[in-house]
C-alpha cells in the first residue's frame, strides 16, 4: 500500500457566507497523479494551497509526513525580474537545503545547471523580467523542482505556455516518479497527466468529486452520478408532492398521523431544495452571433509577411477566409501568431504583401491581453454598461438573465470587476463576445483561465457559428474540435498547414530530433512547398522497398528504449533516468518520422500508378 503523504480530514472552508467546500476527506500517497478541476472561484486555489501548508481550513486538520517537502508553482510566478535565469533557481534550491544535507555550491550549481537544461534554457544569465509568460511558467516550475520535492502541487500550470512547453511539462511529469496534484482546464494535458481526478465544485455534497481514474473515466463516472442524482430527485419531487397532496386534504391534518405526514413532508422539502441549490447549472446554451452575411470571400491575404526586430516571422502567406471557415495557428511563442491576427484585424500593418477586405466585414478581434476592465466598476456595469439590459439576436435580456447564463450569481452583480476570479473575468469578456456580430473572428488564446464548462460552450459556439474563424490557442482539444486545419509558423518564416495537433507534434519532434548532435542538418525551409514529383525516384524506389522492414527495426528499438526506461534497476540514479527517456524520446521520434515517411513514399507511388 503507497505511504500517505498528506492527509486531510473533515476540512471545510468559506469566504463570507459562502462555502467553498466541507468536510473533505483527502489523501495525497506515494506515487498519486492527481488533477483537479471545477468552475473559476469553485475553491480549487484554496485547497491546493491549504494542502501545500499556505492556508489553513476554517474546520478539519491537515497532517503532513513529518519533513515533507513540498513544490507548489501558483498561477502567477513571484520572480525577481533583475535575477538571472540561473540565480532565480539556484535562490530556490538554496532555501530548500536541508540542515543535515551535503551539498557543495558546486554541486548545487551543477544540479541547477542540469535542471535548467532540461527545461530548454540556454542564455542561463538573462533576466527574468525579459522573459516571455510561457518561459516564466517554465522557470517557475524549474524553480519548484530544484527543491527536489516528494509531493509538487501546479496551479494552472500550463497558462502562457505554448505548444512545445505543454508537451515538455506533460513528458517531465509523466516520465517522473513525483506525487503531484494539478489544476488544469486542459482536457488533452489533464489525459495524459492524471490517473486520478478531483472535481472541485458546490454541485456535489461537501464540494468536491474524487474518481480514480482517467479524464475519460472522469467524464462517464460523472455522468452516471449526475443521472443518479437526476433519478432520486425525480423520486424525491413524487414523494413530497404525494404527501402535500394527502395533507391538503384537511380534516386528517388534525390526527397525530398526520402530524408526522407533515414533519415528513417538511424534511423532504428541505432535502429537495438542498439538491435543487446544488444542482449544476445548466449549460448556457448561446451561440455566437452572426452577421448573416453571404460573401464567399470575406477576407483575402496574397503573400503576407511580417517581420520584427529583422527576423523574419513570415513571408509570401496566401489566406482565405469565408463564411464558415475555421482555421487554427500554432507555432512557439514569438513565432509570429498574434502580429499574423494583429494584421487580419487592421491593427498593424504587413511588411509586405496585400490584404483585400469585403465592404463592411464585421471583424471581431479577442485580443490575448484582453480589453481593458475597470478594477472598481461593478460587474453588471462590465456586462451591460449603463442599461440594465443587453441586446442579443435582437432581444432584449436582463443582464441578471445574462449574468446567470454565465454562470455568476445575483449577489456578484455590485461586486467591483477587480474582486473577481482570473476566471471569472474571462467570463465576462466572452460574455461580451458573444454580443457582438462578427463576420470574421479572430481570437488570441481565448481559452486562458476559462473553466471547462464555459470551454465548452465557446467551443459549440464557435461550431455552429457562420462566420470566418481563425483562432491562435495552445488547448489542443479545442483546435482538433473546432478547426479543419492548423497553419504553423516556426518563426523564421516558415509556413506549413497540418491537419491536427497530433501531426504538428509529430513535425516538432522531428525537427528536434534532427537538431541533435550528430544528426544529419534539417534542409532549408521553404514558405510554401514544391509541387510532388508523379513518381518515385531511384533512391526513394530503393527506400521505399526497404521501409517495412526498417520501420520493424525501429520499433524494436523502441521496444527495448520503454523496457529500459521501466526498469526499476535505474529509478535512483537520475542520470540514468534521463538518458532512458531520452533514448525512448528518440527511438518515438524515429518510429513516427518513419511511418510518415512511408505515407508520402505511398503517395508518390499511387500517383505514378495513376
Amino acid at each position: 500500500m503507497a505511504t500517505p503523504l498528506i492527509n486531510a480530514s473533515g476540512i471545510s472552508k468559506s469566504f463570507g457566507s459562502r462555502t467553498l467546500f466541507e468536510g473533505v476527506d483527502l489523501v495525497l500517497a506515494e506515487g498519486d497523479r492527481v488533477g483537479v478541476i471545477g468552475p473559476n472561484g469553485a475553491g480549487k486555489t484554496t485547497l491546493l494551497e491549504i494542502l501545500a501548508g499556505m492556508g489553513t481550513p476554517d474546520q478539519g486538520t491537515v497532517i503532513r509526513r513529518r519533513a515533507l517537502r513540498v513544490g507548489y508553482v501558483p498561477q502567477e510566478e513571484a520572480l525577481d525580474p533583475g535575477a538571472s535565469v540561473l540565480e532565480a533557481v539556484l535562490w530556490a534550491a538554496e532555501e530548500a537545503t536541508e540542515p543535515n544535507r551535503v551539498e557543495s555550491a558546486l554541486e548545487r550549481e551543477v544540479r541547477v545547471r542540469i535542471l535548467l537544461d532540461r527545461a530548454g534554457f540556454t542564455a542561463l544569465e538573462q533576466p527574468t523580467g525579459e522573459l516571455s509568460g510561457g518561459w516564466r511558467k517554465r522557470l517557475a516550475v524549474a524553480a519548484a523542482l530544484a527543491r527536489d520535492p516528494e509531493v509538487l502541487l501546479l496551479d494552472e500550470p500550463t497558462n502562457h505556455l505554448d505548444l512545445e512547453g505543454i508537451v515538455w511539462l506533460e513528458q517531465l511529469l509523466v516520465s517522473s516518479r513525483l506525487t503531484y496534484a494539478v489544476i488544469s482546464h486542459d482536457r488533452a494535458f489533464l489525459g495524459e497527466v492524471a490517473s486520478r481526478m478531483l472535481d472541485v465544485s458546490p454541485a456535489y455534497p461537501g464540494g468536491v468529486l474524487a474518481v480514480d481514474g482517467s479524464y475519460r473515466d472522469f467524464l462517464e463516472q460523472r455522468e452516471a452520478y449526475l443521472r443518479a442524482r437526476n433519478r432520486y430527485r425525480e423520486n424525491l419531487a413524487n414523494r413530497a408532492r404525494r404527501e402535500l397532496e394527502w395533507l391538503s386534504r384537511g380534516p386528517k391534518a388534525r390526527t397525530t398521523k398526520a402530524q408526522s405526514r407533515i414533519e415528513r413532508a417538511g424534511r423532504l422539502q428541505e432535502e429537495l431544495a438542498d439538491l435543487d441549490q446544488r444542482r449544476p447549472a445548466d449549460p448556457i446554451g448561446l451561440e455566437l452571433v452572426g452577421s448573416g452575411r453571404r460573401t464567399k470571400r470575406l477576407l483575402e491575404a496574397k503573400g503576407l509577411g511580417a517581420s520584427v526586430g529583422g527576423r523574419c516571422l513570415f513571408e509570401d502567406l496566401d489566406l482565405l477566409l469565408s463564411p464558415g471557415r475555421r482555421l487554427g495557428v500554432v507555432g512557439a511563442n514569438g513565432s509570429g501568431k498574434t502580429t499574423l491576427l494583429k494584421i487580419l484585424a487592421g491593427e498593424r500593418e504587413q511588411d509586405a504583401g496585400s490584404l483585400r477586405i469585403a465592404e463592411h466585414l464585421q471583424v471581431v478581434y479577442f485580443d490575448q491581453t484582453r480589453e481593458h476592465l475597470e478594477p472598481e466598476q461593478p460587474l453588471r456595469r462590465a456586462l451591460a454598461g449603463s442599461s440594465d439590459s443587453v441586446v442579443y439576436r435582437d432581444r432584449l435580456t436582463h443582464v441578471v438573465s445574462w449574468a446567470q447564463r454565465f454562470g455568476f450569481r445575483v449577489d456578484q452583480l455590485e461586486l467591483p470587476v477587480g474582486e473577481l476570479s482570473g476566471g471569472e473575468r474571462a467570463r465576462v469578456h466572452v460574455a461580451r463576445m458573444m454580443l457582438r456580430p462578427a463576420d470574421v473572428l479572430l481570437l488570441d488564446e481565448p481559452t486562458n483561465d476559462l473553466d471547462i464548462q464555459t470551454l465548452e460552450v465557446l467551443e459549440e459556439s464557435l461550431l455552429e457559428s457562420s462566420a470566418a474563424v481563425v483562432m491562435v490557442t495552445h488547448d489542443r482539444m479545442l483546435l482538433d474540435t473546432v478547426c479543419a486545419s492548423l497553419l504553423g509558423l516556426d518563426g523564421r518564416g516558415g509556413i506549413e498547414v497540418y491537419a491536427d495537433t497530433d501531426q504538428w507534434q509529430r513535425a516538432l519532434a522531428a525537427r528536434e530530433a534532427e537538431a541533435k548532435p550528430g544528426s544529419r542538418p534539417a534542409a532549408p525551409r521553404r514558405s510554401k512547398a514544391r509541387r510532388p514529383s508523379d513518381g518515385l525516384s531511384y533512391r526513394e524506389k530503393a527506400e521505399y522497398a526497404e521501409m517495412e522492414a526498417t520501420i520493424l527495426e525501429a520499433e524494436a528499438e523502441l521496444e527495448t528504449a520503454a523496457e529500459r526506461l521501466a526498469d526499476p534497476a535505474i529509478a535512483s540514479d537520475p542520470e540514468a533516468v534521463h538518458e532512458a527517456f531520452e533514448s525512448h524520446r528518440r527511438a518515438r521520434a524515429r518510429v513516427d518520422g518513419l511511418y510518415e515517411r512511408w505515407a508520402e513514399l505511398e503517395a508518390k507511388a499511387a500517383r505514378s500508378r495513376t
